[in-house]
């Protein structure tokens, strides 16, 4: 069973789908259904199960919405993927709050070289565990806040929160 929990934010309704005290979904949607389908097949045969609080995801996301950035950090995600995803998903984790990094700066930091900074756009696309995993923290070379899975207003926000100008 997948726990779910969605929570207001000032950047938009965040849904956390929690499994075996580990955070398998996340993402700034009120539908945690559209996050259950996006799951590796073993989760996606799992049935959700809304509850009013999924424990330290939730406090988390509190904690960070409060000011302690670092707050989403200590949680534990799974994200399904290839070896050099979870590179790009773990070089993606690393990159502290207040900070960016372009596409080809997330791939040399996930020891690929800089022409793989497309696969490090699909790691970003493909974040299913999103703040947590920041990928609103990666930005084009060209300048702006680039595109965002949940749309560009919700990167802003959460560039602003950690401050970052935008």
């Amino acid at each position: 069973m997948i726990l779910t929990q969605t929570m207001q934010t000032p950047a938009g309704p965040l849904s956390l789908l929690v499994h075996d005290d580990v955070l398998v979904g996340a993402g700034f949607t009120a539908d945690p259904e559209e996050l259950h389908l996006r799951l590796a097949p073993e989760l996606r045969a799992l049935p959700l199960r809304p509850v009013g609080d999924v424990g330290k995801a939730a406090q988390a996301v509190r904690d960070y919405l409060d000011g302690d950035l670092a707050a989403l950090d200590a949680i534990a995600a799974r994200q399904h993927g290839s070896e050099r995803r979870q590179r790009l998903l773990a070089a993606l984790r690393a990159v502290p709050a207040g900070t960016v990094v372009t596409y080809a700066e997330l791939a040399e930091r996930a020891g690929m070289p800089r022409s793989a900074a497309r696969a490090a756009g699909g790691a970003c696309a493909g974040n299913l565990v999103a703040p947590f995993v920041p990928c609103h923290r990666v930005v084009p070379a060209t300048g702006g806040v680039g595109s965002y899975y949940y749309g560009p207003e919700v990167k802003r926000w959460l560039l602003r929160h950690e401050g970052v100008p935008v």
